[in-house]
């Protein structure tokens, strides 16, 4: 989790009475899950404990996201915005954000479509490292470094059949494959789909 010690100083709580809206973002997708605010003591308590906890003007008292329900959002990192009066809060959510059950406040819909990879790649480093069993995953890593490199191989050659003699369905599910598979191949040599996504970005910035 990133430190915000530093920051502290320069926060303008006189600016919203004591309270700072934080705006919640899962740490992986991007995806925007809520709004809340904190005073000095939700922050504090946040920090401390690990779980996003806010300042509830309705109760006047703190809440800690998932209290009741079990749904709590645990702490990655945070940032203050340029003029130290809005906090960004990252989070991993355990079970729906909402209290109607979606995983952002804003409904189930505002997740940016690449930001999912992001949660793909989490997933792929758990199973690289649980092998649970039954697992398509687990099956393709004990297969070794070779097993799923040729994988790739199929899929990428069954994409590019799909683009010139199938329909677009045919080629979205099979393209669908071929970043699966090419996500458990960078795993298994000890990369991520991180560390191709950072190559893409150096490229763009030194266009």
């Amino acid at each position: 989790m990133s430190d915000i010690q530093t920051d502290l100083a320069r926060l303008d709580w006189p600016k919203g009475d004591g309270l700072l809206p934080a705006i919640v973002q899962h740490w992986l997708s991007g995806e925007v899950l809520m709004l809340g605010y904190m005073n000095a003591e939700a922050l504090a308590e946040t920090r401390r404990s690990g779980h996003v906890t806010f300042w509830s003007r309705s109760k006047r008292r703190l809440w800690t996201k998932g209290e009741s329900s079990g749904h709590v959002l645990v702490l990655k990192s945070i940032r203050v915005d340029c003029d130290a009066d809005t906090l960004l809060v990252q989070a991993e959510p355990y079970g729906p954000t909402c209290h109607n059950g979606t995983s952002s406040c804003f409904g189930d819909d505002v997740r940016p479509a690449p930001g999912f990879l992001g949660e793909l790649d989490a997933l792929v480093a758990q199973r690289h490292e649980q092998r649970p069993q039954g697992s398509y995953t687990t099956k393709l890593f004990e297969g070794g470094i070779r097993r799923i490199a040729q994988k790739v191989g199929e899929e990428g050659v069954e994409s590019a059949l799909a683009a010139v003699a199938q329909g677009d369905e045919e080629l979205l599910g099979e393209a669908a494959d071929l970043l699966f598979h090419l996500t458990v191949l960078l795993r298994a040599r000890g990369l991520s789909l991180a560390d191709a996504v950072g190559v893409l970005a150096r490229r763009h910035a030194g266009q």
